[in-house]
Protein backbone atom coordinates (compact mmCIF):
# COMPACT_ATOMS: atom_id res chain seq x y z
CA UNK A 1 0.00 0.00 0.00
CA UNK A 2 3.04 2.27 -0.03
CA UNK A 3 3.36 2.65 3.74
CA UNK A 4 6.93 3.36 4.85
CA UNK A 5 8.73 0.27 6.12
CA UNK A 6 9.67 1.68 9.52
CA UNK A 7 6.01 2.16 10.41
CA UNK A 8 5.53 -1.62 10.61
CA UNK A 9 7.23 -1.65 14.00
CA UNK A 10 4.29 0.20 15.52
CA UNK A 11 1.68 -2.17 14.09
CA UNK A 12 -0.14 -4.36 16.58
CA UNK A 13 -3.54 -5.96 17.07
CA UNK A 14 -5.99 -7.06 19.73
CA UNK A 15 -3.73 -10.07 20.28
CA UNK A 16 -1.16 -7.71 21.82
CA UNK A 17 -3.76 -6.51 24.32
CA UNK A 18 -4.71 -10.13 25.02
CA UNK A 19 -1.06 -10.97 25.73
CA UNK A 20 -0.75 -8.03 28.13
CA UNK A 21 -3.77 -9.32 30.07
CA UNK A 22 -2.26 -12.82 30.19
CA UNK A 23 1.06 -11.46 31.45
CA UNK A 24 -0.83 -9.99 34.39
CA UNK A 25 -2.21 -13.48 35.10
CA UNK A 26 1.12 -15.31 34.90
CA UNK A 27 1.07 -18.67 36.64
CA UNK A 28 -2.67 -19.17 36.28
CA UNK A 29 -4.38 -21.82 34.16
CA UNK A 30 -6.62 -20.98 31.22
CA UNK A 31 -8.97 -22.62 28.78
CA UNK A 32 -8.53 -21.66 25.13
CA UNK A 33 -11.81 -21.32 23.27
CA UNK A 34 -10.96 -21.13 19.59
CA UNK A 35 -9.08 -22.83 16.75
CA UNK A 36 -5.74 -24.53 17.26
CA UNK A 37 -4.06 -22.11 14.84
CA UNK A 38 -4.49 -19.25 17.34
CA UNK A 39 -2.45 -20.82 20.12
CA UNK A 40 0.75 -19.06 19.03
CA UNK A 41 -0.61 -16.00 20.86
CA UNK A 42 0.43 -17.66 24.15
CA UNK A 43 4.04 -18.23 23.11
CA UNK A 44 6.47 -17.14 25.80
CA UNK A 45 3.79 -16.38 28.41
CA UNK A 46 3.65 -18.26 31.72
CA UNK A 47 0.11 -19.59 31.52
CA UNK A 48 -1.06 -23.21 31.41
CA UNK A 49 -3.69 -24.33 28.90
CA UNK A 50 -6.01 -26.80 30.63
CA UNK A 51 -9.49 -28.32 30.15
CA UNK A 52 -12.42 -26.03 30.89
CA UNK A 53 -13.23 -27.83 34.16
CA UNK A 54 -9.77 -26.94 35.56
CA UNK A 55 -9.34 -23.40 34.22
CA UNK A 56 -9.00 -20.19 36.23
CA UNK A 57 -10.18 -18.12 33.28
CA UNK A 58 -10.95 -18.36 29.54
CA UNK A 59 -9.51 -16.76 26.42
CA UNK A 60 -11.79 -16.76 23.37
CA UNK A 61 -10.06 -16.24 20.02
CA UNK A 62 -12.90 -17.43 17.77
CA UNK A 63 -14.89 -20.46 16.74
CA UNK A 64 -13.31 -23.88 16.26
CA UNK A 65 -14.89 -24.10 12.79
CA UNK A 66 -16.24 -20.74 11.68
CA UNK A 67 -17.29 -22.16 8.30
CA UNK A 68 -20.06 -24.28 9.85
CA UNK A 69 -20.57 -23.26 13.49
CA UNK A 70 -22.57 -20.45 15.10
CA UNK A 71 -22.23 -18.96 18.60
CA UNK A 72 -25.22 -21.00 19.77
CA UNK A 73 -23.15 -24.17 19.29
CA UNK A 74 -21.11 -22.97 22.29
CA UNK A 75 -24.03 -22.36 24.65
CA UNK A 76 -23.34 -25.53 26.69
CA UNK A 77 -19.72 -24.57 27.31
CA UNK A 78 -20.69 -20.99 28.13
CA UNK A 79 -23.25 -22.17 30.68
CA UNK A 80 -20.54 -24.30 32.33
CA UNK A 81 -18.24 -21.27 32.39
CA UNK A 82 -21.01 -19.18 33.92
CA UNK A 83 -21.65 -21.79 36.60
CA UNK A 84 -17.96 -21.62 37.52
CA UNK A 85 -17.97 -17.79 37.32
CA UNK A 86 -15.06 -17.80 34.89
CA UNK A 87 -13.70 -14.51 33.56
CA UNK A 88 -13.37 -14.37 29.74
CA UNK A 89 -10.84 -12.43 27.68
CA UNK A 90 -12.24 -11.87 24.18
CA UNK A 91 -9.29 -11.70 21.80
CA UNK A 92 -11.28 -10.05 19.00
CA UNK A 93 -14.54 -8.18 19.69
CA UNK A 94 -15.68 -8.38 16.05
CA UNK A 95 -18.95 -10.29 15.73
CA UNK A 96 -18.25 -11.12 12.09
CA UNK A 97 -15.20 -10.77 9.86
CA UNK A 98 -14.67 -10.93 6.12
CA UNK A 99 -13.17 -14.07 4.63
CA UNK A 100 -12.97 -13.70 0.90
CA UNK A 101 -16.46 -12.77 -0.27
CA UNK A 102 -18.35 -13.99 2.80
CA UNK A 103 -18.80 -13.08 6.46
CA UNK A 104 -18.01 -15.57 9.23
CA UNK A 105 -18.63 -15.38 12.97
CA UNK A 106 -15.77 -14.18 15.14
CA UNK A 107 -14.86 -14.24 18.85
CA UNK A 108 -17.01 -11.22 19.64
CA UNK A 109 -20.16 -13.18 18.83
CA UNK A 110 -19.33 -15.81 21.46
CA UNK A 111 -18.26 -13.18 23.99
CA UNK A 112 -21.49 -11.22 23.47
CA UNK A 113 -23.52 -14.37 24.12
CA UNK A 114 -21.55 -15.05 27.29
CA UNK A 115 -22.08 -11.48 28.46
CA UNK A 116 -25.80 -11.78 27.72
CA UNK A 117 -25.92 -14.91 29.89
CA UNK A 118 -24.32 -12.90 32.71
CA UNK A 119 -20.63 -13.73 32.25
CA UNK A 120 -17.78 -11.27 32.85
CA UNK A 121 -15.93 -10.35 29.64
CA UNK A 122 -12.93 -8.16 28.88
CA UNK A 123 -12.87 -7.21 25.18
CA UNK A 124 -9.27 -6.78 24.01
CA UNK A 125 -10.05 -4.88 20.82
CA UNK A 126 -12.27 -2.14 19.42
CA UNK A 127 -14.46 -0.39 20.48
CA UNK A 128 -13.10 -0.83 24.02
CA UNK A 129 -10.53 1.41 25.62
CA UNK A 130 -7.53 -0.93 26.20
CA UNK A 131 -6.53 -1.22 22.54
CA UNK A 132 -6.71 2.54 22.01
CA UNK A 133 -4.60 3.24 25.08
CA UNK A 134 -1.97 0.81 23.81
CA UNK A 135 -2.10 2.28 20.29
CA UNK A 136 -1.68 5.84 21.53
CA UNK A 137 1.16 4.82 23.86
CA UNK A 138 2.99 3.10 21.00
CA UNK A 139 2.43 6.07 18.71
CA UNK A 140 3.87 8.43 21.29
CA UNK A 141 6.84 6.14 21.92
CA UNK A 142 7.55 6.03 18.17
CA UNK A 143 7.18 9.79 17.80
CA UNK A 144 9.11 10.60 20.96
CA UNK A 145 6.48 13.14 21.97
CA UNK A 146 2.88 13.55 23.03
CA UNK A 147 0.44 12.91 20.17
CA UNK A 148 -2.67 15.14 20.39
CA UNK A 149 -5.94 13.34 19.69
CA UNK A 150 -6.80 15.89 16.99
CA UNK A 151 -3.89 14.45 14.96
CA UNK A 152 -5.18 10.86 15.20
CA UNK A 153 -7.34 9.23 12.52
CA UNK A 154 -9.07 5.89 13.07
CA UNK A 155 -9.94 3.90 9.92
CA UNK A 156 -12.35 0.98 9.67
CA UNK A 157 -15.39 -0.67 8.10
CA UNK A 158 -17.58 -1.36 11.16
CA UNK A 159 -19.93 1.08 12.84
CA UNK A 160 -20.21 -1.28 15.82
CA UNK A 161 -16.50 -1.40 16.62
CA UNK A 162 -14.53 1.11 14.54
CA UNK A 163 -16.88 4.10 14.50
CA UNK A 164 -18.07 3.62 18.08
CA UNK A 165 -14.53 3.21 19.38
CA UNK A 166 -13.21 6.29 17.61
CA UNK A 167 -16.03 8.41 18.98
CA UNK A 168 -15.58 7.01 22.50
CA UNK A 169 -11.88 7.87 22.50
CA UNK A 170 -12.41 11.22 20.77
CA UNK A 171 -10.56 10.84 17.46
CA UNK A 172 -11.67 11.39 13.87
CA UNK A 173 -12.91 8.39 11.93
CA UNK A 174 -12.70 7.39 8.25
CA UNK A 175 -15.36 4.86 7.24
CA UNK A 176 -14.60 2.34 4.46
CA UNK A 177 -17.82 1.26 2.71
CA UNK A 178 -16.54 -1.86 0.91
CA UNK A 179 -16.14 -3.88 4.12
CA UNK A 180 -18.58 -5.79 6.31
CA UNK A 181 -21.47 -3.35 5.71
CA UNK A 182 -21.10 -3.44 1.92
CA UNK A 183 -24.21 -5.47 1.12
CA UNK A 184 -26.55 -3.46 3.34
CA UNK A 185 -25.15 -0.30 1.73
CA UNK A 186 -26.06 -1.50 -1.75
CA UNK A 187 -22.87 -3.23 -2.84
CA UNK A 188 -19.10 -2.83 -2.77
CA UNK A 189 -18.75 -0.72 -5.90
CA UNK A 190 -21.61 1.80 -5.57
CA UNK A 191 -22.83 2.29 -2.01
CA UNK A 192 -26.24 3.93 -1.68
CA UNK A 193 -26.07 7.36 -0.05
CA UNK A 194 -29.43 6.98 1.70
CA UNK A 195 -28.49 3.56 3.07
CA UNK A 196 -25.19 5.01 4.27
CA UNK A 197 -26.93 7.87 6.06
CA UNK A 198 -29.41 5.45 7.62
CA UNK A 199 -26.57 3.24 8.89
CA UNK A 200 -24.89 6.16 10.62
CA UNK A 201 -28.21 7.39 12.01
CA UNK A 202 -28.92 3.95 13.49
CA UNK A 203 -25.45 3.95 15.07
CA UNK A 204 -25.99 7.44 16.47
CA UNK A 205 -22.57 8.53 15.21
CA UNK A 206 -21.14 10.17 12.09
CA UNK A 207 -17.66 9.65 10.63
CA UNK A 208 -15.32 12.45 9.61
CA UNK A 209 -15.16 11.08 6.06
CA UNK A 210 -16.15 8.12 3.90
CA UNK A 211 -14.32 6.28 1.12
CA UNK A 212 -15.08 3.13 -0.82
CA UNK A 213 -11.71 1.43 -0.40
CA UNK A 214 -8.68 2.38 1.65
CA UNK A 215 -5.95 3.90 -0.53
CA UNK A 216 -2.77 5.18 1.05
Amino acid sequence: MGIRGEIKYTVFASGDVTRSVLEQRAGQSMFHLGPERDRSIYSGINVRIVPLEQADFVVCSGLDDDDTETPDDYRGRLELMLARKLFMVCGNPDVVVERGDKLVYCAGAIADLYATLGGEVLYAGKPYRPIYDLALAKAEAAAGRKVPLKRVLAIGDSVRTDLKGARTVGVDFLFVTSGIHAEELGGRERPNAKALTATFAAAGEMPKAVMRQLVW
